[in-house]
């Protein structure tokens, strides 16, 4: 048996990429998920799989992800009509990006505080949220599962994990500030109620809870927001688009930095075996895929996007299971010193 830690990236509904990539790995029986870590979209993918997986174990997670998505495809206040289903993701993204109706939207949400709305606001992704069974989700058996917040006062991460998982935490996880008001939380550190935003700020996602006893040394990060984009943003959705996705990347990179950086130390004698783990790290992306929608796409749940970024997640994933799942357990795929060199 294989066992491996999953760390689920954040992106509002191109999340539906990483439903692909979990579906795919439930097929592989001699494979086992032992942690999961998740921020934002990649929470309420890891909540959906352990929940699922706690009650009817791998038929059970992949109903609980359909179920999951089949209510974020309801999500939303623009849904396309029935005929985009015969276009290509990028024509759909550009089609939204430039209606006029989303557009409205996008200005709205750069001009307006989701305070202004006073007693009329609504998060639209509690109803969904809400649905989880948390008597499951915060089992002790199953995968071990982490989420992460990012606190507003502090700017600190939070990671929370077990009991302290709940409807709030998740939706804390997916706090975009010029969309949705913080998520206030009692915090026994501080032994006050803090404010939260979204976690891909400080963690997208958080790879240092994994590093716990009793988990694998294998992390296969499920990246759906692209490292690299050749083209230089022009518009301004583009342009927000891409500081977004560099600022959402950059605690990951910072800690993959940190792993090569112990990795020199373990293979130049500097540190002994044991003093520190030897992480392995895996990437299961789609990256061109990725580079052909945009942020319209994220936050416009069409169930023509959902179902194109499914079918990619489990090619992708099939990829990946060819080309490296007998190096699972054995060796890093992700050349860090490559990517840091």
């Amino acid at each position: 048996m294989k066992r491996i830690n999953l760390a689920l990236q954040g992106g509002g509904a191109h999340g539906a990429f990483t439903w692909g990539v979990l579906e795919r790995l439930l097929d592989e029986d001699d494979i086992e998920v032992a942690g999961i870590t998740g921020t934002s979209a990649g929470a309420l993918n890891g909540a959906a799989f352990k929940a699922g997986m706690v009650r009817g174990g791998r038929d059970g997670a992949r109903a609980e992800l359909d179920r999951l998505w089949s209510r974020m495809g309801a999500v939303g206040d623009m849904r396309l009509a029935s005929w985009m289903r015969w276009f290509e993701p990028a024509a759909v993204a550009q089609a939204i990006e430039y209606s006029l109706p989303f557009s409205i939207a996008d200005n709205w949400s750069r001009m307006v505080s989701p305070y202004a709305y006073g007693p009329f606001y609504q998060n639209p992704l509690r109803s969904v949220v809400d649905t989880f069974d948390y008597d499951t989700v915060c089992a002790d058996q199953g995968p071990r599962l982490f989420v992460s917040a990012t606190c507003v006062r502090s700017g600190k991460i939070r990671v929370f994990t077990g009991d302290e998982i709940s409807t709030d935490a998740i939706l804390a996880s997916a706090c975009l500030p010029n969309l949705f008001q913080a998520v206030e939380i009692y915090d026994p550190e501080t032994d006050r109620m803090e404010a939260y935003w979204d976690g891909g700020y400080t963690g997208n996602p958080a790879l240092f809870p994994l590093f716990n006893v009793g988990l694998p040394d294998d992390v296969v990060i499920v990246n759906i927001n692209p490292l690299v984009r050749d083209e230089v943003p022009r518009s301004s959705q583009q342009i927000q688009n891409r500081i977004n996705e560099i600022s959402f990347n950059s605690s990951l990179l910072r800690e993959l930095r940190a792993i090569n950086f112990v990795r020199r130390l373990l293979d130049t004698g500097k540190l002994k075996p044991g003093e520190m783990s030897r992480v392995l790290v895996h990437m299961i992306a789609d990256d061109d895929l990725m580079n052909s929608l945009s942020v319209a796409t994220k936050l416009v749940p069409t169930p023509v996007v959902l179902d194109r970024l499914r079918h990619a997640g489990r090619a992708a994933t099939d990829r990946f299971l060819s080309e490296f799942k007998d190096d699972l357990g054995e060796r890093s795929t992700v050349d860090l010193a490559e990517m840091f060199g």
